[in-house]
């Protein structure tokens, strides 16, 4: 997994020693005209509708380009997970997706996009300050990009989800209409925030409640409150318990293959003591890209154990693994995740990361786009097993995670659901882009709303046929998927 040279200077742009260019400051005249001036050339109704191109590559072809580059034991279990609906299918098909966007109309204002923000990759995780916070929680696309394209993708996943959950047209359009009413509206309040606000700005659970609570029946709120105190119990400690067995005195990560293996499994003919110093090595190097604070802190810890473990839909085959670390005492524990960071599937429609470290793209991302961040949130450049050297980047394992079971949402809560990640990605995207020129373009009418609203509708057929596609592809022997795991 790891080699003990530090790589935190191999994460430099490539201008680092270049003097830095003039930032240009732009009258808040300036910007509505900007954004009025990309909806005249570019009118919000134009995002309505999908029709596919001709040359549209193949879908399944996008996916096996995928493959060569991921673990190949571990890529049948991402066929086999992306098949069992439309919506797992929708969930790894960020590529396919991207490449259908870049055919779509753009007013050309860029924001650091998400990349794949559709409804499973929101969710609950406890601040610094230990708070419970809602926001955005993955990043492995993240990239500078057309906003269209996040909102895109978060529209269509609702319109896919509610198909799921077998809803009409009209309660399938509602939510997502309430969802691009909400992401318009927090927009345009941004634009009228200083930044200062706008940065500070965040979506503490302990405020949001009540709101929903006006949202949803008394029902709901009881499951939702419960939810949202197992959330505060899924830490480290409990990882620990669910994860770990005490082996010759000390504890270990427990195998369980093909999801999680130990790297004594998978590390052959290296001896233990040589491969615990490489790892540990590794963990020195990864510490230099966190703040001073948070290096202390985590020099407080010793590493005890690494596994690999298969994570998500979409990242399933890329490399992941989890660090136990051990602090004060064999009750102090700490699980770390460190995981692959490829190139974004971005990246070949709207150009290059300008970071020569794919892991410190993914950390720059996040930390533009959340209003809080995991406290070991982290990069490195790792040599692997293979002798290979690939990018990762490094967080908790667990820190108060929790997101919505989707398939067990009513429509009112879905509705609910909806307007919160919605004004969670408008103002990650206030953070970074051109708030006032994107409120602009947007403007007081739900014009794009109706524009987005037949886009998802569109693009949810489309899924469907790719879905399908994959089914056959899976029948015909073309692929090989692993079910059920």
């Amino acid at each position: 997994m790891t080699s003990p040279r530090n790589d935190a200077d191999d994460a430099a742009t490539p201008d680092q020693s270049a003097p830095p260019r003039p930032v240009a400051h732009l009258t808040p005249q300036e910007r509505v005209a900007r954004g009025k001036a990309a909806r005249n050339e570019v009118p919000r109704s134009s995002h309505a509708g999908f029709e596919p191109s001709d040359l549209r590559p193949d879908p399944i072809e996008l996916l096996e380009g995928q493959a060569p580059s991921r673990v190949p034991e571990l890529v049948p279990i991402r066929y086999g997970r992306m098949m069992v609906s439309p919506f797992t299918f929708y969930r790894g098909a960020a590529l396919v997706m991207a490449s259908d966007l870049a055919g779509t109309p753009g007013s050309g204002l860029h924001v650091q996009v998400c990349g794949d923000a559709h409804l499973s990759n929101f969710g609950v995780f406890g601040s610094a300050e230990r708070r419970l916070v809602f926001d955005v929680n993955d990043f492995d696309e993240t990239l500078s990009g057309p906003w269209e394209w996040d909102v895109k993708r978060f529209a269509a996943s609702l319109e896919i989800a509610g198909r799921d959950n077998q809803w009409d047209d009209a309660t399938r359009a509602g939510v997502v209409s309430a969802g691009m009413q909400e992401y318009r509206e927090t927009m345009r309040r941004s634009a009228t925030m200083s930044n200062l606000e706008v940065w500070y700005s965040k979506i503490d659970m302990d405020d949001i409640l009540p709101i929903v609570a006006a949202q949803v029946d008394k029902k709901r709120v009881k499951m939702l409150e419960k939810d949202l105190a197992k959330a505060r119990t899924k830490d480290s400690m409990h990882a620990f318990s669910k994860l770990t067995a005490v082996v010759d005195g000390e504890p270990r990560i427990v195998s369980d293959p093909p999801l999680i293996v130990p790297i004594e499994e998978l590390a052959g003919d290296i001896e233990k003591d040589a491969l615990h110093a490489i790892l540990a090595a590794g963990v020195r190097s990864y510490r230099r890209t966190l703040s001073s604070d948070r290096k202390h802190l985590l020099e407080q810890f010793r590493l005890v154990h690494v596994a690999r473990k298969v994570v998500g839909v979409g990242s399933v085959g890329t490399r992941a693994w989890i660090l136990l670390m051990l602090g004060r005492d064999d009750q102090d524990p700490l699980f770390l995740q460190v995981k692959e960071a490829q190139e974004s599937v971005l990246e070949r429609f709207v150009g290059v990361s300008r970071y020569a470290n794919h892991g410190q793209r993914v950390v720059a991302g996040q930390r533009l786009m959340q209003a809080t961040s995991d406290i070991f949130l982290g990069w490195d450049r790792f040599q692997g097993l293979d002798g290979r050297r690939r990018d990762f980047y490094v967080r908790q394992l667990k820190d108060w995670k929790g997101s919505a079971e989707i398939a067990t949402l009513r429509p009112e809560g879905m509705a609910a659901y909806a307007r919160l990640c919605a004004a969670t990605l408008a103002r990650a995207h206030a953070r970074s882009g051109d708030r006032i020129a994107i409120a602009s373009y947007l403007g007081k009418s739900d014009a794009f709303d109706l524009a987005i609203g037949e886009f998802s509708v569109a693009y949810a057929d489309q899924n469907e046929r790719d879905h399908a596609a994959l089914l056959k592809a899976v029948r015909d022997g073309r692929i090989v998927a692993e079910e059920g795991l």
